[in-house]
């Protein structure tokens, strides 16, 4: 599982999107101002009103869920369908009737022995608040310091002498005998709420695994039935998913029971099966579970032992064990997380606790899985994996412009440090940096965008160049095909392995100019540009526009010219101008038409095409670096019956 909900899934759509409902339809979130607010308060209503209900059903789906693959590993077996679900029922009820009846026979013996551990606590407790104690020492200072303030220097009032008068008379109330009807209501009164659940519970799974495939079908009819493929593809998905993930933290959860309950054994703790079986049961429980697991056997250890060995050793063995668990073997198990956000466990803990008590407390990240596949799965419903999944909300382009936008140069670096780790710069530049300028640049051309934010914008990308110009890759970058396949002749990309290093002469400075548009943000792609040829060994200058408007100081050694823009900055007839001029200043040199982000439509790519007749043109980065590592290949020499020939 690759991070236990897995990758983006097909997609169910419920129904055609409204196409007034602008972005917040876009997103899954329903419309509706106050409406929404309301239902949602309606529907925690409800779901408080019917917890005697929903809890039960809650449990039963996902034990039903626990019992899936393993309902499937029996029917591989040869057993029919019928009777591998009941099986798995009964081997579930079994187990889960062995482990209680072996917890009650736990709770029974610290019952009986929790007052011969009355002495050591008392002992403990004297040693700390007696006057050779550190407690006691404390308390004295405390007292001697309070005397000195308060100007006191003797002991307090003296007490009040008792009165005369005759002692009091003794009083002793005995309670009638209980009968046979109030034993029996006092012991089994308590037990009827579990027993009922527990009832409840097994019914609900029985029906769920017997009646899964006509449940299924029912969902489909509710979410699509138009699309059959879609649909089914998605809820197999999901519910193998959830399947998985639910029978691989029960698993886990209790590998760190058994665990714990052989340390607490090792160390000498009493009945150390319930104190596993309790640290396995709060690791449901996000964040805090470990620590409540620990509470009672610490107690329990400062209890028994008369000095303070055991609750040391106690406090090591879950203090490695926990992050043992968390930081190394449930990633390896469930991939590099459970897919949810931590805010939205912590959230979703306290929201389930609140509502649902206990209960609510162990379900609560069961549940907050199983909405976020829900989420991943449903279009309308998507807002829920946007508001509790772990993904990020903005796509790593969108968080680059927004951090620009923000004037967030840390923010900027630290995105950039994450995305250098898996990609090269070029990769970088392509795939994050240039879509992100290109929004910025659409925002600009739309007027949505004032010169004031668009200076800070500009200061923040700059800042950010500057700091990556002496970024250097662990290996050269791979020119792979990011456009069509029928991609034209001249756009040499296309070839798998890395670029070969250019000739000597191809590095000497100035040798490939890079020249800005006429845009507002062409001048940080173009520095993008140049940086991206330097790393490959190219002699790269960027320019500026107006850097070549003098044609006397037009420089010598030039062999390539590359005319960056971003698409939508300049107009065609600016871009076929500027290319006309290049082709005037520098008739030798092979000229490249660079639009970033372009499509091969695009009127101004058209336009340069037009004018750059036996050039090049290129849509990203990796298209302008094929471009010139093909015109800097030798050529081959030719085959001596060619020269023979000649």
């Amino acid at each position: 599982m690759p991070d236990s909900v897995g990758p983006r899934p097909p997609r169910i759509s419920l129904a055609p999107r409204p196409s007034l409902s602008g972005e917040v339809a876009a997103a899954g979130v329903p419309a509706g101002g106050p409406g929404v607010f309301y239902a949602g308060i309606a529907l925690v209503a409800v779901l408080y009103a019917t917890r005697e209900l929903l809890v039960p059903l809650a449990l039963a789906v996902l034990l039903a869920f626990v019992l899936a693959p393993v309902v499937r590993a029996i029917r591989r077996v040869g057993v029919p369908r019928v009777a591998s679900e009941m099986l798995g029922v009964l081997l579930a009820v079994a187990v889960i009737s062995g482990i209680g009846a072996l917890m009650g026979r736990q709770l029974a013996e610290l019952a009986r022995d929790l007052p011969f551990y009355q002495a050591t606590v008392s002992q403990k407790l004297t040693g700390l608040m007696g006057d050779q104690g550190p407690l006691g020492h404390a308390s004295e200072l405390l007292r001697s310091l309070g005397e000195g303030l308060s100007g006191k220097g003797g002991t307090g009032a003296p007490s009040t002498a008792p009165q005369a008068g005759p002692p009091p008379l003794p009083v002793e109330v005995r309670e009638p005998a209980p009968g046979l009807l109030t034993v029996v209501q006092r012991v089994v009164g308590p037990l009827l709420g579990p027993v009922a659940t527990t009832g409840i519970v097994i019914v609900f799974v029985v029906f769920l695994l017997l009646y899964r495939e006509d449940l299924r079908d029912r969902l489909i009819k509710l979410m699509g039935s138009r699309d059959l493929q879609r649909t089914t593809a998605a809820l197999n998905e999901a519910a193998s998913r959830l399947s998985r993930y639910f029978l691989a933290q029960t698993a886990l959860n209790a590998v760190f029971g058994v665990a714990i309950s052989a340390g607490l054994w090792a160390i000498g703790v009493p009945n150390p099966l319930l104190w596993g079986f309790i640290a396995g049961l709060m690791r449901f429980v996000p964040f805090i579970g470990g620590f409540i697991a620990a509470a009672f056997p610490l107690l329990l250890a400062i209890a028994v032992d008369p000095g303070w060995t055991m609750l040391i050793w106690v406090i090591v063995l879950f203090a490695v064990a926990e992050p043992v668990m968390a930081q190394a073997v449930e990633p390896m198990v469930y991939g590099h997380s459970t897919g949810l956000s931590p805010v939205a466990v912590l959230l979703a803990t306290a929201f389930w606790a609140w509502l649902w008590g206990p209960i609510g407390l162990l379900l609560a990240t069961p549940l907050t899985v199983g909405l976020v596949v829900l989420g991943r799965h449903v279009d309308r419903l998507e807002f829920l994996d946007v508001l509790l999944g772990d993904r990020a909300a903005l796509e790593p382009s969108e968080a680059f412009y927004q951090r620009a936008l923000a004037g967030d140069g840390d923010g900027l670096a630290e995105q950039a440090e994450l995305q250098l780790r898996t990609l090269p710069l070029l990769g970088y530049y392509d795939e994050v940096a240039l879509p992100g300028l290109s929004l910025a640049q659409g925002d600009a051309t739309r007027g949505a965008l004032d010169r004031t934010r668009l200076d800070v914008l500009r200061a923040r990308v700059d800042g950010l160049l500057d700091d990556l110009s002496e970024h250097e890759d662990a290996e050269p970058p791979a020119l792979e095909a990011d456009g069509p396949v029928d991609r034209d002749p001249n756009e040499a990309a296309g070839a798998q392995e890395p670029p070969p290093p250019p000739p000597p002469e191809w590095g000497a400075p100035g040798t490939v100019l890079c020249v800005a548009g006429r845009g507002r943000l062409d001048e940080q792609a173009t520095t993008m540009l140049a940086q991206v040829l330097n790393l490959a060994g190219y002699g790269a200058t960027a320019l500026p526009a107006e850097a070549l408007r003098d044609a006397a100081a037009t420089p010598a050694g030039v062999r390539a010219v590359v005319l960056s823009a971003l698409e939508g900055g300049s107009g065609a007839a600016s871009a076929r101008y500027a290319m006309r001029r290049l082709r005037r200043r520098f008739p030798d040199a092979l000229l490249v038409a660079g639009v970033w982000g372009a499509e091969r439509d695009s009127p101004v790519l058209a336009a340069l095409r037009e004018e750059n007749g036996r050039g090049c043109e290129a849509r990203s980065l990796r298209d302008a670096l094929a471009c010139l590592s093909a015109a800097a290949a030798p050529a081959e020499p030719a085959s001596p019956r060619a020269m023979a020939e000649g």
